[in-house]
């Protein structure tokens, strides 16, 4: 399912138009990353927590040459799915 999927069905279930449903997703893809970008954690009881999480420094190899190069720390977005989603795809 992708974004215009996604919007097409919360507009048939809930009766919004489609522009609205796009509207508050796009707020919400919004907010979600204000906040993971000042490191705050977004946490939905039930479905999720989105949060960042520190990646190490670490030694790699460029698969072009062979040459070993360091990869520097890095902070990426995570998702940590909660109890209820989890029980629904089981």
């Amino acid at each position: 399912m992708n974004k215009t999927d996604l919007i097409t069905n919360i507009s048939t279930k809930s009766g919004l138009t489609k522009k609205d449903v796009e509207s508050v997703l796009n707020g919400f893809f919004g907010e979600v990353t204000d906040a993971l970008s000042k490191g705050d954690k977004v946490q939905l009881i039930g479905f999720g927590t989105f949060e960042t999480r520190k990646r190490a420094g670490r030694t790699g190899r460029n698969p072009q040459t062979g040459k070993t190069i360091e990869i520097p720390e890095s902070v990426v977005p995570a998702f940590k799915a909660g109890n209820k989603l989890k029980e629904a795809v089981k």
